[in-house]
């Protein structure tokens, strides 16, 4: 539809302006569909009062590495327990770009807020899905999760690429979450707890880390309590996840708690 690399947004609102039908499927182009995936991501739209759906994300690439292991395992954690619940309750905050179904007549009313998004006086080029999803649910309209709609995309297998999409989708998220709270008050109480404990999860994380650290600095010693407490909350988690997903793969989901202390919370920060 462009004669030139413009930049996901733009691609998508000139597809959409040009488009017919009322669906509108948003896919990536490193994402395999499973075949009956528009099938499934179809009925849950049937409901006028439903403005988009996403589908379930795997890796496409899972047995690439150590690293697109620990990937496919947060993705499974992101969709079957962060969107799922949020689906429970109507919005799903940010349905996914690589497998997103919308209503195209929803769209209509949105894309010149979409277009004209900024941030620190520049125009916004990502978090494209999570900024698109605030608008559909600021309209009044819900956000569905379809766990049998599967979408493959590939994920990064280095630490680098990884870091930097890490900090892409943290932008995205801290940008977006400001304008989604003004639309927690006409949503269910459960999604404003879900986002306070989001945001503010990270940052007890972070203190717990500087507190054990200031401690073996000034004292020289450790912070066992606080240490163990940290791995027990991880263990149970991840085995409470094994449980549900019916597999021991994921009690290897643990050893993304020093990537995400070691790495994200620094590079977040």
């Amino acid at each position: 539809l462009l004669s030139q690399n413009v930049g996901k947004r733009k691609a998508q609102i000139a597809a959409i302006r040009r488009s017919a039908g009322d669906m509108v499927l948003n896919v990536d182009s490193d994402t395999i569909l499973a075949s009956d995936v528009i099938r499934k991501l179809v009925p849950k739209m049937q409901d006028p009062a439903v403005g988009a759906a996403m589908g379930q994300l795997t890796a496409r690439n899972r047995n690439d590495s150590w690293l697109t292991r620990l990937i496919d395992m947060e993705y499974w954690l992101a969709c079957n327990e962060e969107r799922a619940a949020q689906a429970r309750f109507g919005a799903v905050m940010c349905c996914c770009g690589p497998c997103a179904i919308y209503r195209r007549s929803a769209l209509a009313s949105l894309l010149d807020q979409y277009e004209s998004q900024y941030f620190r006086g520049k125009p916004s080029d990502f978090g494209e899905d999570r900024h698109l999803t605030i608008l559909m649910l600021k309209a009044g309209f819900r956000t569905e999760y379809v766990p049998s709609a599967i979408a493959a995309t590939v994920v990064p297998n280095k630490l680098g690429p990884y870091l930097r999409q890490q900090l892409r989708w943290a932008r995205s998220t801290y940008r977006d979450t400001l304008l989604g709270l003004r639309l927690l008050p006409n949503l269910h109480r459960f999604l404003t707890l879900d986002v306070v404990g989001q945001n503010l999860g990270p940052l007890l994380l972070a203190l717990s880390v500087l507190t054990g650290l200031a401690q073996l600095a000034l004292t020289g010693t450790v912070p066992w309590l606080a240490s163990l407490m940290i791995v027990a909350m991880t263990m149970i988690h991840c085995s409470v996840v094994a449980l549900r997903g019916r597999q021991r793969r994921f009690l290897g989901s643990s050893l993304h708690a020093f990537i995400n202390i070691f790495l994200l919370l620094p590079l977040k920060a």
